[in-house]
């Protein structure tokens, strides 16, 4: 079965994000700080730097991010905890750009990561093994043994199975090997069911009726030490009720153990605070959030650990792309752009939403015209956005696509051998390559040819 979302056919687990009536740069330029942007001279800027100025520079598709509204993210989420002992351990997994990574660790920032490439990653930023935690459901034991030879702060323990197997790796190691036991509350988030994960049908986390036996467990294997208990129940949340709820849960099982004299150092809730996409998306009241969180973790005397991703990087990311042509079908309007599919894949594989502004704001005195913003990707699910009123673009146009700052780049590919898009930091009235974009000629110099082809 499917559904029909415009034009494109999605799998039915597919929902389309609501497409708001108003075109999306009246809400836009009328507040940009909304989406880490700001106008100045007639045109939307990050921080002190035009977008424009960057386009010409390094070319498009590119994207761009905002050191300060980075900060001013990590910044309101720590001082919204500051009342308790509380780490930050920033998802790699969201945009694992070293540039963000080192803007996050000189602020004190920790990681989580789900595999070994994200430890490389985290540790060559600068974020110190101790405020990392290891996360995900396929550790493999060479990123396992990279774990614990680093020193990671806590490898997060999603099986009975896993467990047994750190504690293997660890002793043929010689060390000891500090474990947190993911825990999957069964608690529904209310969000994208592909975003869900501490539903008791997903893949994570060890059962709730599972946990008191295999935490008593792994207190009695001399390679391990078990410090804390740790679950994640989805993402995009912008409410604290979800994240209290996973915690009542969390919290029985701790006293439970201490039942069993075993006395634990912390508790991490994970991650998943979402962002507002657009003007009707509701938005979190961190500081109430932050007073519930640590209120429940200094009752029970643990450490509190949190894993944001998504709110602290996705506003703070655009990706520019330029209009190749315009393209008036039969039934719908069409504007095609260097941008695509394996760039942004969000809206093709979740129906998300990213608002799509012209960088230029005299656009906005043009009519809005109803389009599809697609790539060049021979995919019929190669968009941007859907059935969107937009000043009707020339060619050659620069559009800003917003709220790409999370899981934008970290999942792109080079589909139809298309390189992946630049990288840009920006700090002030400045602004830098962090990844330059490669050339098709470098993508086929990658690969090798066998001899009996030669």
């Amino acid at each position: 079965m499917t559904v029909v979302v415009g034009p494109w056919h999605l799998p039915n687990v597919v929902a389309a994000a609501p497409v708001p009536t108003a075109p999306d740069h009246f809400a836009v330029f009328a507040a940009p700080e909304r989406h880490g942007l700001r106008v100045a001279r007639g045109a939307l800027h990050i921080e002190g730097v035009a977008l424009a100025a960057i386009a010409a520079a390094v070319g498009t598709p590119t994207y761009v991010y905002g050191s300060a509204e980075i900060g001013a993210r990590f910044d309101e989420l720590a001082q919204a905890c500051a009342g308790h002992p509380s780490l930050l351990c920033y998802a790699v997994k969201a945009n694992s750009s070293q540039a963000v990574l080192r803007t996050l660790a000189r602020r004190g920032a920790g990681a989580d990561i789900v595999s070994g490439g994200e430890l490389a990653r985290a540790l060559a930023a600068g974020i110190p093994a101790e405020r990392i935690v290891f996360s995900g459901v396929g550790k493999q034991d060479p990123e396992i043994d990279a774990a614990i030879s680093a020193g990671v702060r806590t490898i997060n323990v999603e099986s009975a199975e896993e467990l047994d197997r750190v504690a293997a790796r660890a002793r043929a190691l010689g060390l000891v090997a500090e474990v947190a036991l993911r825990v999957n509350p069964d608690i529904d988030p209310d969000t994208h069911p592909y975003l869900a994960t501490g539903l008791s049908e997903s893949k994570f986390g060890v059962a709730m009726a599972d946990a008191e036996a295999l935490a008593l467990h792994a207190t009695r294997m001399p390679s391990l030490r078990l410090v804390g208990v740790a679950c994640h129940i989805g993402s995009q949340i912008a409410e604290a009720s979800p994240f209290m709820a996973a915690f009542e849960r969390l919290r029985g099982l701790v006293l439970r153990l201490r039942e069993h004299e075993v006395q634990l150092r912390q508790l991490d809730l994970g991650g998943g605070l979402g962002i507002a996409y657009t003007a009707d998306d509701p938005t979190l009241d961190v500081a109430a959030f932050g007073v519930a969180v640590t209120s429940a973790a200094r009752d029970l005397g643990l450490e509190l650990v949190l894993e944001p991703g998504r709110f602290l990087v996705g506003n703070a990311g655009v990706l520019l792309t330029r209009v190749i042509g315009r393209k008036r079908g039969e039934t719908r309007n069409f504007a095609i752009v260097d941008a695509a599919m394996n760039d942004l894949i969000r809206p093709a594989l979740y129906g998300a939403y990213h608002p799509i502004v012209p960088v230029d704001v005299a656009a906005a005195g043009r009519p809005a015209l109803r389009c599809d913003i697609v790539g060049p990707v021979c995919e019929s699910g190669d968009f941007l956005g859907v059935d969107r009123l937009l000043p009707w673009p020339e060619p050659g146009e620069l559009l800003a696509v917003l709220g790409a700052g999370a899981y934008g780049m970290a999942m792109a590919s080079n589909y139809n051998t298309r390189p992946l898009p630049a990288e840009v930091l920006v700090h002030g009235e400045r602004f830098a390559v962090t990844r330059p974009r490669r050339s098709v000629a470098a993508l086929i110099a990658e690969e090798s040819m066998p001899d009996w082809l030669e």
